[in-house]
């Protein structure tokens, strides 16, 4: 599978942008000030860059080397420090009550992966720590601006909520929205997405 990332990724561009993705654009205000921030499945870096560019303190995982060297020119480039782990987070040491912020951005897995992982990043929070996630809804299907093909790795609302169950939802919506994230991202899409805070 990193195989097929890694080509994915080797191009000239950024597949998926080098611009933040708008949800967690949305929701960063809920930080507080040099948060220590994990993203996880963070590709060529968009994310983890910008949350780096605001002053948070970044940590990104993700299995694919091309876009873990990616990662390293985009925050160079940018002139901020990230710290880029190039794991499969199946195997990655997580570690328990650490981060202030998970974010997860269209990191989609088979449900048995899900179960094992999911618990693992609300694991990783500290009390009144944050996850923010979004991922394509099944009617993503309907849709040709991204997102894996399979149902079962698609997600609904009340799918996060049973995920989730050890955090406290703030915001839990889904719904259509409009994409602009690099070839990768374009067009009408439909989507699932929250701000969820361990309990302190």
């Amino acid at each position: 599978m990193s195989e097929f990332w890694n080509q994915k990724y080797q191009r000239d561009d950024y597949f998926y942008g080098e611009a933040p993705n708008d949800f967690l654009h949305s929701q960063v205000f809920r930080l507080p000030a040099g948060a220590r921030i994990l993203v996880v499945g963070d590709g060529e870096g968009r994310n983890g860059v910008w949350l780096a560019k605001q002053g948070f303190e970044v940590t990104t995982v993700d299995f694919s080397s091309v876009a873990c060297g990616k990662a390293k020119a985009l925050a160079d480039r940018m002139g901020v420090h990230l710290d880029v782990q190039c794991a499969d987070l199946h195997q990655w040491q997580w570690p328990k009550s650490h981060y202030d912020a998970v974010v997860s951005i269209y990191l989609h897995f088979m449900p048995e992966d899900r179960r094992q992982l999911h618990p693992k990043m609300a694991e990783a929070l500290i009390p009144g720590g944050w996850l923010i996630i979004e991922l394509f809804h099944p009617l993503q299907l309907n849709y040709q601006s991204g997102g894996p093909k399979v149902p079962e790795m698609l997600l609904t609302t009340t799918d996060l909520a049973s995920d989730f169950t050890q955090l406290q939802w703030r915001l839990l919506m889904e719904g259509k929205a409009l994409l602009a994230e690099g070839p990768g991202h374009a067009g009408p899409a439909h989507v699932t997405h929250g701000a969820a805070q361990k309990p302190r």
